[in-house]
């Protein structure tokens, strides 16, 4: 079986064997699925996507996990709009359901949590309410309300929400149930009794179950043996089962950043697929893979190799919307990638970011974009010169060329890629590389030109006649500190494969974000003497935003990285460094032999006449770079208005 070839769940049938599972966007109003939603889901349903499961609503007034969750009771609008918008694609739509129960938030509600037990959450500590049969009675008729709301809305089912922020997980497992009624002598009784009365209340549509069959923490949580005890339970009352792994003890491990490998739910997939096979009668449930599948040739071989049915690839359509539509035509080697990197798909937290992709600024966003790619409207075929290969002049060559107009890079080094090589050399990076691997070949197959190894001045600009974009990217920024002596080594240099002295080495990382802890990492990596230094209380305070903070610090001290935090860097010497105590002021010295600098840079300003975009406006991230890169070219092309010199 093909990734592209159809599936049946249930009754419906689906046009692949891809499936874009539900996660959470913030592009609701109020707690409805809203206008954004609907063109979020159709651009996937057009691009292939067989099923497509909607953000998951709270069943029940009481769960409100985050301010823009979905409230099932508000949406029933909301997914009759996304059904129709989906429609003609043939994809089968599916609404989410599920109650994060103690893993949710009493700050927008103002009530107790419920749980099963009264087991504090590992992450907020904040102690919730135990069920008594009242309020499990009404989580049941919850569950069974909003189903049938959503068939009657035009969803072709729903899937129940047993993962890593459940209730329903809750019950199941010994970390949070420990009751001495029969809900706690059988873990798996309230799960039976929610798909028992989804299963009534929506008939022969279908009713999928996300379940957590390894919640890591087998002292406790539920293991892969006692997920096949559960899936046995529960397997007659549902058309598929996604198998994913995690738990409060383990909150990073359902969508891991670019450390952990694609496919890590491989092996607890197959095994658990085997009990499928074994327990099921004649309505045999589908398998589907999740774990951070990005690739479709990875996806391919899960399905050759029996692991799954299905194959969930959510962050892997996030990047790229068209990926089975590119697959089905051949041209896989086309696809978007998607470098797992989390830096703007994961959005819960308290900023409300709308989801979107680094390398797809238009994710998120599609009821409001000009359009993906400029194809449409054009008045007259432009000549345009871009000045620098970063991310952010590649992006904007490739839509100029994907438009028709003749484009031309110059780029003053020897290789394209500008900022974005040096950061893929950053410890547990690599995979950022991908992404000006692939603009590369996409500006290649249209027919750029290509310039690298020539500088170019205001003269050439003023002499080319041609319209002008300026991506020159981004200089080293000021040293807060004062050097009386020793070696200083600018993170970009240092990346660019600079020598570093014998001796004791300093990573000076004012910012906290992924270079400096990556580059204390590479460091220490290489048999060096490696001290971290930072003004916060944890290392790498950014890095909450991704998922990889908690992770980064256990990596560093593995790795045998000397943490100073609470510190400012004052002076460089010949062979030390004085730092001081942020709440003290009381200083102390280090032993250095090189200082790596991960400061803030500053624009290069060169060119400053000209029509700007990215790092020299003011240096940012890729995903920043490559969004002003598409602006400036559909501007160019007049598809939103404007124009550039």
């Amino acid at each position: 079986m093909r990734l592209t070839d159809g599936v049946r769940l249930g009754a419906v049938a689906a046009p692949s064997r891809v499936l874009f599972g539900p996660h959470e966007t913030n592009l609701g109003r109020g707690r409805g699925i809203s206008e954004r939603h609907v063109a979020y889901y159709a651009a996937r349903a057009a691009g292939g996507a067989g099923v497509i499961v909607t953000e998951t609503a709270s069943v029940h007034a009481s769960d409100w996990p985050y301010e823009r969750a979905p409230l099932a009771a508000e949406c029933r609008i909301g997914w009759q709009a996304v059904a129709q918008a989906c429609r003609p694609h043939g994809a089968v739509v599916l609404a989410g359901l599920g109650h994060a129960g103690s893993q949710g938030s009493s700050a927008f509600s103002q009530s107790a949590l419920w749980a099963p037990s009264r087991v504090p959450d590992v992450a907020t500590r904040e102690m919730p309410m135990e069920l008594e049969q009242g309020e499990i009675d009404e989580l049941v008729a919850g569950f069974a309300a909003a189903a049938e709301s959503a068939v009657r809305a035009g969803m072709h089912g729903v899937e129940i929400e047993a993962g890593q922020y459940s209730l329903l997980r809750q019950f199941l497992s010994g970390l949070t149930n420990q009751r001495g009624d029969s809900y706690g002598e059988d873990k798996t009784r309230l799960l039976r009794e929610v798909l028992a009365a989804v299963r009534r209340a929506v008939g022969d549509r279908v009713v999928g179950l996300r379940l957590s069959c390894d919640e890591l923490a087998p002292w406790a949580g539920i293991t892969p043996e006692q997920a096949a005890g559960i899936v046995e339970a529960v397997l007659d009352g549902i058309d598929y089962l996604v198998v994913v792994r995690g738990s409060a003890m383990a909150t990073s491990a359902t969508q891991p950043d670019l450390h952990t490998e694609p496919g890590f739910n491989i092996e607890l997939c197959r095994q658990i697929r085997e009990v499928v096979r074994e327990k099921s009668g004649e309505r045999r449930a589908l398998v589907v893979l999740q774990g951070s599948v990005v690739e479709p040739q990875q996806a391919q071989q899960a399905l050759d190799d029996g692991v799954a049915d299905v194959v969930e690839m959510t962050r892997a359509q996030i990047a790229e919307p068209r990926l089975v539509e590119l697959v089905r035509a051949g041209h896989a080697g086309r696809v978007r990638p998607c470098v797992l990197c989390n830096q703007k798909c994961r959005v819960r937290d308290n900023r409300n970011p709308i989801v979107s992709c680094i390398a797809e600024p238009f994710s998120g966003h599609e009821s409001d974009a000009p359009g993906r790619e400029c194809t449409t409207t054009r008045i007259t075929r432009r000549e345009v010169l871009v000045v620098g290969g970063g991310p952010a002049g590649l992006e904007a060559a490739r839509v100029l060329a994907e438009g028709g107009h003749e484009v031309e890079i110059v780029e003053k080094n020897d290789r394209l890629g500008g900022a974005a090589l040096w950061a893929a050399q950053v410890g547990g990076r690599g995979r950022l590389r991908r992404i000006t691997d692939w603009l590369e070949s996409e500006v290649r197959r249209l027919g750029v030109r290509v310039t690298v190894g020539t500088e170019a001045t205001e003269a050439d600009l003023l002499a080319s006649g041609r319209e002008v974009l300026v991506a020159t990217g981004s200089v080293p920024g000021p040293r807060p500190y004062d050097v009386r002596g020793g070696v200083v080594i600018d993170v970009a240099d240092l990346l660019d494969r600079h020598a570093v002295p014998d001796g004791p080495v300093v990573v000076f990382d004012p910012v906290g974000d992924a270079v400096g802890v990556g580059v204390a990492e590479l460091l220490a990596g290489q048999g060096k003497e490696t001290a971290i230094v930072t003004q916060d209380q944890v290392v790498g305070t950014q890095l909450a935003l991704t998922g990889d903070l908690a992770e980064a610090n256990g990596r560093l001290q593995r790795a045998g990285v000397r943490l100073e935090k609470r510190s400012l860097l004052r002076e460089l010497h010949p062979d030390h460094v004085l730092l001081e105590d942020t709440f003290t002021a009381q200083r102390r010295t280090l032993p250095c032999a090189a200082l790596i600098h991960c400061g803030h840079r500053l624009p290069n300003s060169d060119l400053a006449e000209w029509r700007r975009i990215g790092d020299c406006v003011a240096p940012r991230t890729i995903h920043e770079a490559i969004l002003e890169g598409r602006r400036a070219a559909h501007e160019i092309t007049e598809l939103v208005g404007g124009g550039a010199r």
